[in-house]
């Protein structure tokens, strides 16, 4: 009887030793995962999304744009095929412009000079003008030649560019100021005295960018 008690008393022992290591084994592993999860959870929080920066758009810019035709030749991409006199010709937003340039037989010189920046003046700039001053001035090729040439920039301006003093294929300096798509050139330096805006800008067209604008420039001295 004895020898049973003790057989048992060591066996219920052994079964209780067993139990406690197996109950802090299952709470080992679950430490243990728990562990892990927090670990990957931690190091995927700590990784920063990758990001693209959005290239620029070099598509034409500003409230103007709507008086351009969306298809034929007058188009923007009908313009890119042409040379600047061609292209505005084709364009019935800068026809007074085609006008004067036909008048100071200034059209041969825009389509065959390379990379240019030409300040184009809409029909509604000439229009600001008083008719006898255009009229007048439109009858003076001398006076009309210095007043076109001073709208055309050696060299292809971007946007990012376009802010600055340059030297005009007249020979005197127009300063524009602004940003983005938001340019200017003051009172000053055009006919009627108004500031001057970009209403159209980036323009392409075969051999020039073209910006549209709301004023007709005018040459110091001029």
């Amino acid at each position: 009887m004895k020898s049973n008690l003790l057989t048992r008393g060591v066996l219920m022992a052994a079964a209780s030793t067993l139990a406690i290591t197996l109950s802090a084994c299952g709470s080992d592993d679950s430490g243990d995962t728990a562990a892990s999860a927090d670990t990957s959870s931690s190091m995927e929080s700590s990784e920063a999304p990758e990001t693209s920066a959005e290239p620029m758009s070099d598509e034409p810019f500003g409230a103007g744009c709507s008086a351009v035709p969306t298809e034929g030749e007058g188009s923007f991409t009908g313009m890119t095929d042409d040379p600047v006199a061609t292209a505005a010709s084709n364009n019935p937003a800068l026809s007074t412009l085609v006008q004067a340039v036909t008048a100071a037989n200034l059209g041969d010189t825009l389509n065959t000079t390379d990379d240019i920046t030409v300040l184009a003046p809409a029909n509604p700039a000439f229009e600001a003008v008083p008719a006898d001053a255009l009229n007048g001035l439109l009858a003076d090729t001398a006076q009309l030649t210095s007043v076109l040439t001073y709208h055309v920039i050696p060299g292809r301006l971007t946007p990012d560019q376009l802010a600055g003093t340059f030297t005009t294929l007249n020979g005197g300096d127009v300063t524009i100021e602004g940003s983005g798509e938001n340019f200017t050139i003051s009172g000053d330096q055009t006919v009627v005295g108004q500031e001057a805006s970009v209403i159209c800008g980036n323009v392409q067209t075969a051999n020039a960018t073209v910006y549209i604008i709301d004023q007709v420039l005018n040459p110091a001295g001029m």
